[in-house]
């Protein structure tokens, strides 16, 4: 299969603490993979080095074998990595259609977006992600009149309309509703069908409705990788985990 993802043996050290350390993960096209660890582990820092947000002290980052190491976000993004943070980042008083409009892949930027005319091509594709993240019929409604988990669906829609390669999701389940992370579960595994995921989650009930493969960090190095049963059976996991019984193993 094809690596969409490698990294190699990466470390990070800021004030001489030592965050990620001899790293190495590598990721296939098309698969969804989720990322655990305990506090500190060193998951989002991780997700900070592939984005381009911090540059690693050693080590080496390829997409589909392409070096990305310490390039900048605006490079990484237009290769195709996009990352979905915790507070979702949307353009408040347009509605809904035209933020997911606005995120289309392009080179344009928001005016020319804004005052350009668009294809009927981009409107069926408009209409197609808004289906997927269940917003079709609010899709005349402003942005900030949107709950919690709607907003969170909207900007998976976003990410999703910027035609990336791979996606990058940091706990998108955060203060939702048990209801509401269900849906946005289910919403994960359907843009996984299409596209490359990684995701970090720390809601177990998430990780078992949606996880097929699983690496786990601990002190920013690679503790275990795989099935979600193997990972929940592991000693070592459940040793990182305070000791607890297999089935209670948390992020």
């Amino acid at each position: 299969m094809t690596k969409a993802l490698e990294i190699t043996n990466l470390t990070t050290r800021v004030s001489g603490y030592t965050i990620l350390k001899d790293l190495s993960l590598s990721v296939e096209q098309n698969e969804l993979r989720v990322l655990l660890g305990p506090n500190g582990a060193g998951k989002t820092t991780l997700i900070d080095m592939i984005t381009g947000r911090y540059k690693p002290n050693a080590g080496k980052i390829a997409f589909y074998g392409k070096d990305i190491t310490g390039k900048s976000p605006d490079i990484i993004f237009r290769e195709g990595i996009s990352r979905k943070f915790q507070v979702p980042n949307l353009y408040e008083t347009l509605s809904i259609f035209d933020n997911v409009m606005l995120s289309l892949k392009g080179k344009r930027t928001v005016m020319q977006n804004l005052l350009r005319r668009t294809t009927g091509e981009e409107v069926d594709r408009i209409w197609e992600v808004l289906e997927l993240v269940h917003l079709a019929e609010r899709a005349a409604d402003p942005a900030d009149s949107l709950s919690h988990g709607e907003r969170q669906w909207l900007e998976l829609g976003m990410m999703v309309a910027s035609s990336p390669k791979l996606l990058l999701f940091d706990e998108p389940t955060t203060g939702m509703t048990e209801h509401g992370k269900l849906q946005t579960a289910d919403l994960i595994v359907k843009i996984a069908e299409h596209h490359t995921v990684l995701l970090v989650e720390h809601d177990m009930h998430i990780v078992r409705r949606i996880a097929k493969k699983v690496s786990v960090l601990h002190q920013g190095q690679m503790l275990a990788e795989g099935t979600l049963d193997e990972i929940v059976h592991n000693e070592m996991v459940q040793q990182v985990y305070l000791g607890k019984g297999g089935d209670t193993v948390a992020a």
